[in-house]
C-alpha cells in the first residue's frame, strides 16, 4: 500500500528526515514511536503532501506521489492523496459547523453523492464511533475525546483505503484516551490500513502489526511489537523505552 524510500526533509540547515525507508502492507497497522522532534509527524504529513520533501520517493497504492525527489502533477497528487484520511492531534473541526456539518462538508464538495446518501453515511459513522446522539451538537459542546471521535468519523466519510493518525490522543485528558483508542482498535480489527504516530505504548504493543522507532530523523529500528518492546536491538531504542514504559 505504501512504499517510502530514502526520504529526506530539511528546514534550512536542520535535517528533519534522513533517508527514511519503510513499507506498509494492506490491512497492516504500523505504530511509529520515538521522542518528540524525531521527525515522526513530518514523515506522516509528507505522505499526504502536507509537507514537501527534499529527496527520496513515496509510492501510494502503486502510484508515485514523489519519485527521486520529483513530484507528480497536481492532478495526480490530488488523486493519490484522496485515498488517504488523516486524523490530527488537535481535531481541526470547524467550530461554526455542527458535528453532522463537519462530517458532510467534504463529501458534498468532493463526491457526486445525493444529500440522502451523504446523510446516511454520516449517521452510520457517528453510530460507529458512539456519537449518534451528537449530530446536531457544535464542537464547543464536546469533550476532547468526543471531538477526536468526530474527527475519525470525518476522515472515514470519503472511504479512504489508508488512515493516518498524528498523535491522536496526546491532546486529551488521560481519562478520555481510552474512548479514542477503542475506536482505533475497532478499525484495526476491520482490517483498515493504518499508520499511527503515537505515545501510547500499550496501543502500539497490543494493536500494531509492526512498530517503527524513530529518533533524530531516522528509523532506528523496526519490528514486531514483541521484538521492539521485549528485545530491542539498538541502544537508542532501549534508552527510549526505559524512559517511557513503566514496568
Amino acid at each position: 500500500m505504501i512504499q517510502v524510500a530514502n526520504l529526506k526533509k530539511s528546514f534550512g540547515s536542520l535535517d528533519v528526515l534522513k533517508n527514511v525507508s519503510f513499507e506498509v502492507d494492506k490491512s497492516e497497522v504500523i505504530a511509529v514511536i520515538g521522542p518528540s522532534g524525531s521527525g515522526k509527524s513530518t514523515m506522516l504529513r509528507s505522505l499526504v503532501n502536507l509537507e514537501q520533501i527534499n529527496g527520496g520517493s513515496i509510492r501510494i497504492q502503486d502510484q508515485y506521489l514523489v519519485k527521486d525527489g520529483g513530484y507528480a502533477s497536481q492532478q495526480q497528487i490530488k488523486a493519490i492523496t484522496s485515498g488517504m484520511g488523516m486524523v490530527f492531534q488537535h481535531f481541526n473541526l470547524f467550530p461554526h459547523l455542527t458535528v453532522q456539518g463537519n462530517l458532510e462538508l467534504a463529501p458534498r464538495t468532493v463526491q457526486k453523492l445525493t444529500a440522502g446518501e451523504v446523510r446516511r453515511r454520516s449517521q452510520e459513522l457517528l453510530g460507529k464511533v458512539g456519537l449518534a446522539d451528537k449530530s446536531d451538537a457544535y464542537p464547543a459542546r464536546l469533550s476532547g475525546g468526543q471531538k477526536q471521535r468526530v474527527a475519525i468519523a470525518r476522515a472515514l466519510m470519503l472511504n479512504p483505503a489508508i488512515l493516518l493518525f498524528d498523535e491522536p490522543t496526546s491532546a486529551l485528558d488521560p481519562e478520555l484516551v481510552g474512548e479514542v483508542l477503542r475506536v482505533m482498535k475497532q478499525l484495526a480489527e476491520e482490517q483498515m490500513t493504518m499508520i499511527v504516530v503515537t505515545h501510547e505504548m500499550g496501543f502500539a504493543r497490543e494493536v500494531a502489526d509492526r512498530v517503527l522507532f524513530m529518533d533524530n530523523g531516522e528509523v532506528v529500528e523496526a519490528g514486531t511489537p514483541e521484538q521492539i518492546f521485549d528485545n530491542p536491538q539498538q541502544e537508542r531504542t532501549r534508552t527510549f523505552l526505559n524512559r517511557v514504559v513503566r514496568v
